[in-house]
C-alpha cells in the first residue's frame, strides 16, 4: 500500500494495483508536491494525472488544494483500483479508461493547468513526445500550463515538442522528474 503524504486526505492509504504498475514513491511525490506548492502551482488548478495507475500523483493535488483532476489509465485491473480509491477518498475526480494515446486523440473536456505523467517504463522517448504534442494539439494543455514527467534517469529527458520549455530536472536515486512549461 502508499499512502497520501499531505493535505486534507494526508496519511490516507490507497489501495494499489495488482502487478503491471510502478506507484511514485513517497519520496519523489512528497517532493514533487513540496515544490509545486511553493510555487503556488496547485490550488484551484485542473490536474490531468496520464499513466495513473493508483491515482496516487492525482489524489495528492487534490488533497493539497487542486480543484480537481482527470485520471487517465488502460490497464482494465488497475483503473478498478483507481475507481476505488477516488470513491474511497472521496475528493473528487474523474477516471478515464483508455490508452493514453487514444484519450488525448478526442477532443479534450478542458484544459489542464498541470500534467502530471508517470508513463510505464516500455513508453520509450519517441512514443512519449507523440504524447505530448498530443496534448498540445488537441488542447489539453493551458497556456502557462506546468508538465512533470517521471522516468527512469537512465533513459533522460523527454524529446520536448515545439511550445515545451524545459524549465528544471530533479533526480531521485533511479528516478528524474522532468518538469516543462507549456507557452501557446
Amino acid at each position: 500500500m502508499t499512502r497520501i503524504v499531505a493535505g486534507t486526505a494526508g496519511g490516507r492509504r490507497l489501495k494499489v494495483p495488482p502487478k503491471g504498475t510502478r506507484p511514485t514513491s513517497e519520496r519523489v511525490r512528497e517532493a514533487l508536491f513540496n515544490a509545486l506548492e511553493v510555487a503556488g502551482e496547485l490550488q484551484g488548478t485542473q490536474v490531468l494525472d496520464l499513466y495513473a495507475g493508483s491515482g496516487a500523483l492525482g489524489l495528492e493535488a487534490l488533497s493539497r488544494g487542486a480543484a480537481g483532476a482527470l485520471f487517465v489509465e488502460s490497464d482494465r485491473r488497475a483503473v478498478e483500483v483507481l475507481k476505488g480509491n477516488v470513491a474511497a477518498l472521496g475528493l473528487g475526480g474523474t477516471v478515464r479508461a483508455g490508452a493514453v494515446e487514444s484519450v488525448l486523440s478526442a477532443p479534450a473536456p478542458e484544459t489542464f493547468d498541470v500534467v502530471l505523467a508517470d508513463p510505464p517504463y516500455a513508453v520509450d522517448s519517441t512514443r512519449l513526445g507523440e504524447v505530448l504534442a498530443a496534448l498540445a494539439a488537441g488542447r489539453w494543455v493551458a497556456d502557462g500550463a506546468l508538465v512533470v514527467i517521471e522516468r527512469a534517469a537512465r533513459d533522460g529527458e523527454p524529446d520536448w515538442p515545439p511550445g515545451f520549455e524545459p524549465t528544471r530536472t530533479k533526480r531521485y536515486g533511479d528516478t528524474a522528474l522532468y518538469w516543462a512549461e507549456y507557452q501557446v
